[in-house]
């Protein structure tokens, strides 16, 4: 896979706003954000989409999630609630093909999105 701009935010090669980091994930700002609180959460470990997950990697995959949560009680989103998305492939809006976690909160959010 080649370095993707998620990679190297997880290298330190590029800065970004990191709310939480292990050696296994890291959490960070949405440059972009979509509600008041939106941040990613990565694995370090390069896996272009959520089909490329291996069974083998269960246990970063549910770490992401645990991470997720970790983080949103952080922002103080937690108890108001708060969205997690995972977008896989073109269709589906996936721009950066490094799998990532989207948390988003800090307003109400309809469903169903878009």
């Amino acid at each position: 896979m080649s370095s993707t701009l998620f990679s190297k935010i997880a290298s330190g090669e590029i800065p970004a706003d990191i709310l939480y980091q292990d050696a296994e994930v890291v959490a960070f700002r949405d440059v972009s954000p979509q509600a008041p609180v939106h941040f990613l959460v990565i694995p370090r470990q390069p896996i272009p989409t959520l089909n490329a997950v291996q069974p083998e990697e269960a246990t970063l995959l549910g770490k992401l999630f645990l991470v997720a949560a970790q983080v949103a009680a952080q922002e103080g989103i937690a108890e108001s609630g708060y969205r997690t998305v995972v977008n896989c492939n073109a269709a589906a809006g996936q721009t950066v093909f490094h799998l990532h976690l989207h948390v988003l909160g800090g307003r109400p959010l309809n469903w169903p999105p878009g």
